[in-house]
């Protein structure tokens, strides 16, 4: 009985010294976190005091008072972090978040748009794509809030009683058109009634779009080029049956053969430079090129062919030295293209001018903007055919264009370009008001001396 009374005084007493090292030492932990975190502090005010004893305006035992008690003062200061752990008692380990599950942590590292939802349908989590989506995606708020296909929600209520995911494809037209896949999966080895929903989401929007393009490409192409092939496989077959002898046939059939030949050169050598021009898209140019030299070269081999067409060609110049960063031969195939598509669709007798302005950075330590315009006085363009004049094939007047020996690719020609030189084109047109192609390039400087952009102008 005597041992058991003095085992159970023993225990109380042991528990007592143990709390009291536990308290010593966090009290040792709490003066060394106090002393770390001022730690360069306390350097630069002992630094002060030496400099001070050394230039002889302060004594050293001045100096070591005043240290001390700048020291003391340091370990009085209550520290936030320590004074709530001494009260609590221990050091809760810090976690980010107490709430989050593992699933939402995997949700929000996927690369595409997802949702966690719970087994009636209202939304958990959701990633940072997913809100990309949907804008109006908030935590508690059911899932038929945003996707009311019922394909995709008949997939929702039925995935924890099936335990199997579903992939379901429906479009949605507002509030834009878009087509999307969406996989709903449920939690867990088996499902079940309380099992969590995870929806994820893919958009087939631009592949379709990138797909509908090539389709439209292959077919606008293939147009093209059969109509003068089979022209030409016509007057063949004629001049080698019935006007095989007849030297009038053949006075008027070859001048057109030749005319349909040269259409199809035209339109292949349009198709190469889209090619090369889409394989080049992501490599900016380097050389630098005065862009005055790029007006004078366009005026000596436009004027002819605006002189053919019984139009005038005006080209002004920039008053100095118009310094951009790009592929000659490419910016000069830009202002080509443009004066001959003004010289083909322009007035009869009419008028073609280009005109060169600065305009100048509203930053002043930002460089500014080469604008380039090729103003016609011809029939100009219906608002409705403006944003789509860029596209391949496209053309206002089909049978005109084709008439005039256009390929339908001159303007998304110039738009891969200035894509290229990281510059813009603006269109304005108005019906009887003539038309304006405006070439925006960025402004740079040439480094050093003039060697290179001597180089790049040849």
């Amino acid at each position: 009985m005597t041992d058991h009374a003095e085992h159970d005084a023993r225990v109380p007493r042991q528990r007592r010294v143990w709390r009291a090292r536990q308290v010593a030492k966090r009290g040792l932990q709490a003066l060394t976190a106090k002393l770390w975190s001022s730690f360069w502090l306390i350097v630069i005010v002992a630094v002060i005091m030496a400099s001070l004893v050394a230039l002889g305006d302060l004594s050293v035992g001045l100096a070591l008072a005043s240290f001390g008690g700048f020291v003391a003062a340091v370990l009085l200061l209550p520290h936030q972090d320590t004074d709530q752990e001494e009260e609590a008692g221990f050091a809760p380990a810090p976690v980010a978040d107490r709430n989050r599950s593992p699933m939402s942590a995997v949700v929000d590292a996927l690369p595409d748009p997802g949702i966690l939802l719970s087994p009636t349908g209202q939304v958990v989590f959701f990633n940072a794509p997913a809100k990309g989506v949907f804008s109006s995606l908030r935590e508690g708020s059911h899932i038929s809030s945003l996707i009311r296909a019922p394909e995709f929600l008949d997939a929702v209520s039925a995935a924890p009683q099936t335990g199997q995911a579903v992939s379901v494809v429906y479009a949605e037209r507002v509030p834009v058109g878009r087509r999307m896949e969406a996989t709903v999966a449920p939690l867990g080895r088996k499902g079940g009634p309380n099992s969590d929903i995870l929806v994820l989401l893919r958009d087939f929007t631009e592949g379709d779009r990138i797909n509908q393009m090539r389709t439209d490409f292959i077919a606008n192409a293939s147009h093209e080029m059969r109509t003068p092939l089979a022209s030409l496989r016509g007057f063949i077959e004629t001049l080698q049956s019935t006007a095989k002898e007849d030297e009038a046939a053949r006075e008027r059939f070859l001048p057109i053969m030749a005319e349909q030949a040269a259409r199809m050169t035209r339109l292949i050598d349009a198709l190469l430079s889209l090619s090369r021009l889409e394989m080049n898209a992501h490599v900016p140019p380097s050389d630098l090129v005065d862009l005055n030299d790029v007006l004078g070269h366009a005026r000596d081999t436009l004027e002819p062919i605006a002189a053919d067409s019984h139009m005038t060609l005006e080209v002004e110049r920039f008053a100095k030295p118009a310094i951009v960063r790009g592929d000659r031969d490419e910016l000069l195939q830009v202002l080509q293209n443009l004066v001959q598509n003004a010289l083909k669709y322009g007035r009869p007798n009419g008028s073609v001018r280009i005109e060169a302005k600065h305009i100048p950075s509203l930053n002043q330590h930002a460089r500014g903007r080469f604008a380039i315009s090729v103003i016609d006085n011809g029939p100009g363009i219906s608002a409705e055919h403006l944003p789509r004049l860029t596209e391949r094939f496209y053309r206002v007047d089909v049978d005109s264009s084709r008439e005039k020996g256009g390929t339908g690719l001159g303007l998304a020609i110039v738009k891969h370009i200035l894509n290229r030189h990281r510059g813009e084109l603006a269109i304005a047109s108005k019906p009887e008001q003539g038309s304006t192609f405006t070439v925006m390039l960025n402004e740079s400087q040439p480094a050093g001396d003039r060697a290179s952009l001597s180089t790049a102008s040849k």
